[in-house]
């Protein structure tokens, strides 16, 4: 029976996914920034974590999960955003406090509760905030989201996903109804000032690039 991965080791392999580290090369100073620690420490676990087998690592071009690292990750992954699903919907607790919450919590969850939420849950397929759950054999939705700021005036789009790190901005979104699975209607954008007028559930809202920044969606097809 092989050991738990420790928590250390999981907050690795989940930063490297979220970096993109499925598909393309990260490189230690991108990883070093999202989990806030310092470069030698960078380097010592990617060496650590290459030689057990769940990145490919090459100084000086960076790491990639392995198929190994790819599941260990999504398993994380998975836990983590069912957890937040489980607090806001079963718990009442806000969409912007779970995200530190299920940091926490995700390290401790076994395989039998992670089932047990699942299946309480209704094997859902998104967390609160927008994000695909993986499912219980690592497979992930994938999805061609852009950037709300990136769509043109004119433009209706759907919000898809919405970035959970940031607890102030979150109750900021949820006051404007900018949450995912709603409708926005793209109406001016005021390049020089930086300014988007967005419509939402009937109102007109005047936000900076700052304040939509880590919304995503796609263009209404319907």
């Amino acid at each position: 029976m092989t050991e738990p991965l420790t928590a250390a080791v999981q907050d690795y392999l989940k930063a490297i996914h979220a970096l993109g580290g499925a598909e393309a090369d990260v490189s230690p100073n991108q990883i070093a920034a999202a989990l806030d620690v310092r470069g030698p420490s960078v380097t010592g676990m990617l060496k650590r974590l290459a030689k057990e087998g769940y990145i490919v690592y090459e100084p000086g071009a960076g790491a990639r999960l392995s198929e190994t690292g790819l599941a260990e990750a999504r398993r994380v992954v998975r836990r983590h955003r069912l957890v937040e699903l489980f607090l806001t919907r079963v718990l009442g607790l806000d969409w912007s406090e779970v995200d530190a919450e299920a940091e926490a919590l995700e390290h401790a969850i076994s395989p039998r509760l992670e089932a047990a939420l699942a299946a309480h849950l209704g094997e859902p397929l998104e967390d609160p905030h927008g994000h695909p759950i993986p499912s219980s054999s690592g497979e992930l939705r994938r999805r061609d989201l852009k950037r709300l700021t990136d769509f043109r005036a004119g433009d209706r789009v759907v919000i898809r996903e919405v970035a959970d790190d940031n607890p102030a901005r979150l109750r900021r979104w949820r006051s404007l109804g900018l949450t995912p699975g709603a409708n926005v209607d793209i109406l001016s954008i005021e390049e020089l000032d930086d300014l988007f007028e967005v419509g939402v559930n009937g109102a007109v809202v005047r936000v900076g690039r700052e304040g939509l920044a880590g919304l995503r969606g796609e263009i209404v097809t319907t």
